[in-house]
């Protein structure tokens, strides 16, 4: 049963709403812009156009880097022990693990996250930033219990829509790495651009995954219902008693209205927490 959060909105940590808060009880935003440039991005339009750019910006409310860390750093002891609880979200308003660009400050946050016993989930298109020396650097520093980071990719299968992003194949070997080293591992199928591609993605996911979340494009083209009710009662029934879950974002519930099927032993709602199993 979803519960019911209280407000907050700091600089950089802030308690996400309507879509985005299917996601994460709270997330933290240090840039706007982002260069994987994918056609669909929900942030190129509405409230987010105006202040977007091809390559990631550091929001004006920061100084620098070193302020900003410093605000996460404030805002996150002043909320520790909600935060300890449901961990922080990276990012809604970027790729948080592009190296050279966010991937930096991002491992800086998560750093500091880890060592005040804050788990982090970190949703990404990138594959690339596993061999950077900032991520090893931090893993080697802190040895962190892995069980508090989750590692999330985005899969389309469409490469071509995400002309800047690291290729499908090198997330799910990307997954398959974090999977192996200890981290809890999650797929955002979202959007579903079409129904076989989707359906690749969370088959070539599915060894490394312990968790899926689907939905459909923010105001694109919907899929067939019958296919999407197809693919909804197979994933119900491979994921069911496997131990692996799966959230239909509400956009999928909505679309099929009564011919949602909701399966007790493979779906979960919103209020999820991939840290507590």
């Amino acid at each position: 049963m979803k519960t019911e959060r209280k407000s907050f909105k700091g600089k950089s940590l802030y308690r996400p709403t309507g879509k985005a808060g299917e996601y994460s009880a709270w997330a933290c935003n240090f840039y706007t812009g982002c260069s994987n440039n994918c056609s669909y991005c929900y942030c190129k339009r509405g409230v987010m156009s105006h202040v977007w750019s091809e390559e990631p910006m550091l929001k004006k409310c920061f100084k620098d880097s070193d302020n900003a860390i410093a605000v996460f750093e404030k805002e996150m002891l002043a909320n520790i022990d909600e935060l300890r609880k449901t961990g922080i979200f990276f990012s809604f308003t970027t790729d948080p693990m592009i190296p050279g660009k966010t991937l930096e400050l991002t491992m800086e946050a998560v750093s500091l996250a880890l060592r005040n016993d804050v788990p982090v989930q970190i949703l990404t298109k990138r594959a690339d930033w596993l061999d950077a020396e900032v991520w090893k650097t931090m893993c080697a520093t802190i040895n962190p219990d892995y069980k508090k980071i989750a590692i999330g990719f985005t899969l389309t299968r469409r490469d071509d829509l995400e002309p800047g992003a690291s290729p499908h194949t090198e997330r799910i070997a990307a997954m398959k790495r974090c999977y192996e080293l200890g981290c809890h591992t999650f797929a955002s199928v979202e959007p579903i651009v079409d129904i076989v591609n989707s359906e690749c993605a969370m088959s070539d996911a599915y060894p490394f995954c312990e968790l899926f979340k689907v939905g459909l494009m923010s105001g694109g083209a919907k899929p067939d219902k019958h296919e999407l009710k197809a693919l909804v009662n197979k994933w119900n029934s491979t994921l069911d008693k496997s131990g692996k879950k799966i959230y239909w974002k509400q956009s999928v519930i909505d679309y099929l209205g009564d011919d949602f099927t909701f399966w007790m032993d493979s779906c979960v709602d919103s209020d999820y927490n991939i840290f507590s199993y």
